[in-house]
């Protein structure tokens, strides 16, 4: 399967920005489960490439001249394997990932709700169809509803709040399974959602199970990532984030973003379609 990404994201200030910095995690890269056909990333400025700490590219994006506003711009095609392709690169411990963080640190509300997944005994159960049947739980203990939470919202929060959307769900799942002794990662990127196809960026997890890194969306109820393109993965949001940055001056700041995510067979369908149809019109 082939997906189109076309992601804009906007800001703009009520004043004038003498200086800001982005860092963008907005350029996949190939891998077992995604080969990456083209790829064009348009930023302001000066902008230099290199890898963070995880192995992701990173854009470093400097706007040294007085601005209201940016626009950054993401665009390109990849090859998505249909079949399930679990990561086995290791060039990071997967232990690394048992790390919490603010975002992902468990409540004892969040720990009695792992706890229901633990076998009895001393051995942690690292089975994939428990984890399944742990995320099928979660997506029905918090339902997906946006508004409830925001960008800084940890796991702690929207399991309180009682639901949450990408983000939350994925901040949960980690807690739970680094809870649990099972290393799991943020991921961010795209998925192909068919007909509701404008969307910002999409979050899921991904859990060290039979020595490879396995994808749970919980958001979907998928583990696959049969219909995802990952951008970059992390402890949590913060580190896998595609758009973080800092300023000086500017006031008040509105970000508009969102990603038209296709399959190049539907689009190219469609439009075949609707040519059909112009050419029955005008006979």
């Amino acid at each position: 399967m082939k997906l189109s990404i076309d992601h804009i994201t906007d800001f703009t200030y009520d004043t004038e920005v003498t200086h800001s910095i982005q860092y963008l995690r907005l350029t996949p890269q190939s891998s077992a489960g995604q080969q990456i056909l083209n790829w064009h990333l348009d930023a302001p400025g000066s902008v230099h490439r290199t890898l963070d700490t995880y192995g992701n590219i990173l854009h470093v994006c400097t706007v040294d001249q007085p601005h209201q506003g940016i626009t950054i711009r993401a665009q390109g095609t990849a090859e998505i394997s249909e079949e399930d392709q679990p990561e086995r690169e290791n060039r990071i411990p997967p232990q690394v990932f048992l790390r919490t963080s603010p975002l992902t640190e468990p409540s004892e509300a969040i720990r009695e709700f792992a706890r229901g997944f633990r076998p009895a005994g001393e051995r942690l159960h690292t089975d994939r169809h428990a984890l399944i049947e742990m995320m099928a739980a979660l997506l029905e203990r918090i339902p997906y509803r946006s508004g409830m939470t925001h960008a800084h919202s940890s796991a702690t929060d929207a399991f309180a709040q009682g639901f949450g959307v990408c983000q939350d769900h994925s901040h949960i799942f980690i807690a739970c399974c680094r809870w649990l002794g099972i290393p799991a990662r943020y991921v961010s990127g795209y998925v192909d959602a068919g007909d509701d196809q404008h969307i910002a960026s999409h979050a899921w997890t991904e859990a060290w199970v039979d020595d490879a890194w396995c994808s749970f969306d919980v958001s979907n109820g998928l583990a696959t990532a049969s219909h995802h393109l990952k951008l970059a993965h992390g402890i949590d949001y913060l580190d896998a984030s595609p758009v973080r940055g800092i300023r000086w001056g500017g006031g008040a700041e509105n970000m508009h973003a969102y990603a038209l995510v296709d399959q190049v067979d539907r689009r190219t369908a469609q439009s075949k379609m609707q040519r059909h149809e112009q050419q029955q019109a005008q006979q």
